[in-house]
């Protein structure tokens, strides 16, 4: 007879795409090899294929977040986190910090957003450009003389009239919340009508 084993709940492995404890292991490694060099005088060692796996899989993983999914330029975005990682490893140091995936993550966030500004700054370039060329003549050619419908010219009119909202400088938002007085000058009218009255 075969003898039954009772079923056990197998638990989940907590498995992240990247190991915190490996890549701190591999970048202090690294770290120490670029300080040897400094003192040999020797050129500066490459980058461990290792290091330069965990940036890629860092801004990946990053551009799928909720803010960051939809930009069209998002192999941008990718590319600009893995150059500022690398650009600024020399700055982490394993002996103020041992999350190196925390300080990448962030160094990848903030690429993001700066590819954004200059993206954003782009488009408002390419609308200023737009707004100041004739779309209907350079639509229309001279020996058309058939009637087309015109969606795409309003598209891009509408897409101009966006610029006015670029040019405008950002109000300062109000709180449509009423002000409250204070509950103790409250209590000093009720006071003071007290010992009026």
């Amino acid at each position: 007879m075969t003898e039954k084993v009772p079923f056990k709940k197998n638990k989940k492995n907590n498995v992240h795409y990247v190991d915190n404890s490996k890549f701190l292991e591999e970048i202090t490694k690294y770290r120490n090899n670029v300080l040897a060099s400094i003192e040999a005088g020797t050129a500066k060692p490459r980058v461990p294929n290792y290091l330069g796996e965990c940036f890629l899989k860092i801004a990946n993983h990053l551009a799928y977040k909720s803010n960051f999914i939809n930009y069209t330029y998002r192999e941008e975005m990718i590319s600009d986190g893995i150059e500022n990682c690398i650009t600024y490893i020399d700055n982490f140091d394993p002996d103020k910090s041992k999350n190196p995936f925390a300080y990448f993550t962030q160094i990848t966030y903030y690429a993001f957003l700066r590819r954004i500004q200059k993206e954003k700054r782009q488009q408002q370039t390419k609308y200023r450009y737009m707004r100041n060329i004739d779309i209907h003549d350079l639509i229309t050619q001279d020996h058309d003389t058939g009637d087309y419908g015109n969606e795409f010219i309003d598209y891009v009119k509408k897409q101009m009239d966006m610029i006015d909202e670029f040019d405008k400088p950002d109000e300062p938002k109000k709180n449509p919340l009423p002000k409250r007085r204070p509950k103790y000058l409250d209590k000093k009218t009720i006071d003071n009508s007290l010992d009026l009255g």
